[in-house]
């Protein structure tokens, strides 16, 4: 990276950690100046205004969870095992993301802007609606390789996945529960449950493939 890419990059970095803690309005030009010990000028010149920093902050966040959750689950198989290791890395990114210590900013930003119009909520809503689309298809491919009902809803099983995740967190954060975890858990384990195909229905759609790939004598 330039120099200049480098400087940015070591904005948003603090920028998220404050964000994860302070807020996201807790963010300022000056309040981040003063930490990094640069001039305000300076900061702002590699964003233009706060609303920018917003948006770039809203960017790194997004490349950051795909780095610690979507990506690592592409090297799931498909199905109802890459649905397993998204929740998994989801919860890991809730509970151990050292540059976010204050927990997930997605969670506080939904918290702050749900009602305050502007391009940076409208951003953080389409992120998260991507999201979420993402789930629900991720449930339509396991229904589709066997492993999901076929009666399943994909978008009602994206909604209570994200459902599950949200409520860990809010019992662990701020209720201090020590069981939010395992509850998240067993939520989701209950969940796949309702969702997948009982053994036997599996087992039953399986043979014919496995009779047909049988060699002729």
């Amino acid at each position: 990276m330039s120099k200049g890419q480098q400087t940015r990059a070591t904005i948003l970095a603090e920028a998220l950690r404050a964000a994860s803690i302070e807020g996201f309005q807790g963010v300022t030009i000056g309040m981040l100046a003063e930490r990094l010990k640069m001039s305000k000028s300076g900061l702002f010149a590699h964003f233009g205004s706060k609303e920018e920093l917003e948006k770039a902050m809203l960017e790194e966040a997004a490349e950051r969870f795909s780095n610690m959750v979507w990506q690592p689950a592409l090297q799931a198989p498909r199905g109802r095992p890459r649905i397993e290791a998204l929740f998994k890395n989801t919860i890991e990114w809730m509970l151990h993301n050292d540059a976010m210590p204050g927990g997930c900013v997605f969670m506080t930003w939904s918290n702050e802007l749900d009602d305050k119009p502007g391009p940076v909520r409208d951003q953080l809503a389409e992120m998260q609606q991507r999201w979420q689309a993402t789930v629900a298809r991720s449930a339509q491919i396991a229904i589709q390789e066997g492993h999901f009902r076929p009666d399943l809803d994909p978008r009602q099983f994206a909604f209570e996945m994200q459902g599950i995740a949200m409520s860990m967190n809010y019992y662990r954060r701020l209720l201090q529960d020590s069981t939010a975890v395992r509850r998240a858990e067993t939520a989701f384990a209950d969940l796949l449950a309702r969702s997948s195909v009982p053994d036997k229905q599996a087992a039953d759609r399986q043979a014919p493939e496995k009779q047909r790939s049988l060699p002729v004598s």
